[in-house]
């Protein structure tokens, strides 16, 4: 088990004793105790207050449209994909994923292997990487429940229950996609552990959305969008596709309900959240280093340190950090969290350089798909 200073180490960046104070308890749970991985279930308290609201005043227009467009946008994960559909991690023609989407190459002891342990390998890993996504659509879905409790608009509490059924169909497809077709599930990593963790016991309804919706959601778009674009197998490539047009809209619920909330709050309560979110970024980031495959797979010929600083260093860690950070630091800037304190912070990390890209309240279904610009075509003459 790792020491206290050593499994605290990726929080205390943004040298904020409070924000520290907040995320060192699911730090300690998640990176030190190990929670995730201590059986089939986990319990974590939830502090938040429900907010009831008995004028059912319809006030948000922006939020009913979007309550509009989750309801005609349902779809059944039983019919709507072909499950029928073989997935073949040894199938040349339709690739999991490609060798050169992900770290392994990088590795000597990789490249040593014949060619079909070569595939189990990278099979595994796009398990692993499934089974974080899966991991974290369970705790969307309990963010939801959350965030539909505690919103204070009634037209936010309506559009909050679309998420939920959102949110519950992609737990579904994603195990099983991964209990079918790869036969495998990864725990979930210590990293996306302490984020949820945070959100979900912390009582503040606006760190939710903020760690949830902004976060998580935005991250996860960003991934979801690399992963499609990168695998050939027809079903895992279009299941991307339904998640990917919900998950927008739920990074877009985040950015419209703390536009206005973020610009009227304290200026010492804002830097608060602003340093919560860098803090979360960085713990966003480690998640993908994929300790889990490695204790498996390489734990036995190099250390932890070695296996990072390949990770970090790969096109695989390069692709996904400009992908998956496209999405935030745009809906950082709308919801009033990238200030010119914090930007050194990011440009350190060089993420700045898609700060002028768009929100996502300002993106449409052609946006969403641009890694396939024959269907994004399509889809936009249907808009």
């Amino acid at each position: 088990m790792a020491s206290l200073p050593t499994a605290l180490g990726p929080l205390g960046r943004s040298q904020n004793p409070r924000v520290f104070l907040d995320l060192a308890g699911p730090a300690v749970r998640g990176l030190l105790l190990k929670k995730g991985k201590q059986g089939t279930s986990a319990s974590m308290p939830a502090r938040h207050h429900a907010h009831f609201d008995w004028s059912y005043e319809r006030n948000r227009p922006e939020l009913r449209k979007l309550y509009e467009a989750a309801q005609r946008s349902q779809w059944d994960p039983q019919t709507t994909l072909d499950w029928s559909i073989e997935v073949d991690p040894h199938d040349d023609a339709r690739e999991l994923m490609p060798e050169g989407a992900l770290p392994l190459m990088e590795i000597p002891s990789y490249r040593s292997l014949p060619r079909r342990r070569q595939q189990q390998q990278r099979a595994a890993l796009t398990a692993w990487l499934l089974s974080q996504f899966l991991h974290g659509e369970q705790g969307a879905l309990f963010a939801a429940c959350q965030v539909t409790e505690a919103v204070q608009w009634m037209d936010g509490k309506l559009y909050g229950s679309t998420q939920v059924v959102d949110e519950g169909r992609h737990v579904e497809v994603f195990h099983r996609y991964l209990h079918e077709k790869l036969g495998r599930v990864y725990e979930i990593n210590d990293n996306l552990y302490t984020i949820i963790d945070a959100l979900m016991t912390d009582g503040r309804w606006d760190l939710k959305f903020l760690g949830m919706q902004i976060m998580i959601e935005g991250l996860a778009l960003g991934a979801f969008g690399t992963m499609r674009q990168q695998t050939s197998e027809p079903l895992l490539k279009e299941l991307l596709k339904y998640v990917i047009t919900d998950e927008a809209r739920h990074v877009t619920f985040g950015v419209v309900a703390l536009r206005d909330v973020y610009a009227a709050l304290p200026e010492n309560e804002r830097r608060d959240r602003e340093d919560w979110a860098y803090e979360i970024s960085v713990l966003l980031r480690n998640r993908f280093l994929a300790h889990e495959f490695y204790e498996e797979f390489y734990g036995h010929c190099m250390s932890r340190r070695e296996w990072n600083a390949i990770v970090l260093r790969s096109d695989f860690m390069k692709r996904f950090r400009s992908t998956m950070f496209r999405r935030l630091i745009p809906n950082l800037k709308r919801i009033h969290l990238l200030t010119d304190r914090i930007r050194p912070h990011y440009d350190a990390l060089g993420l700045l350089v898609y700060e002028h890209d768009k929100p996502s309240n300002e993106l449409q279904a052609v946006d969403l798909l641009e890694c396939d610009p024959a269907e994004a075509e399509a889809r936009a003459l249907h808009i």
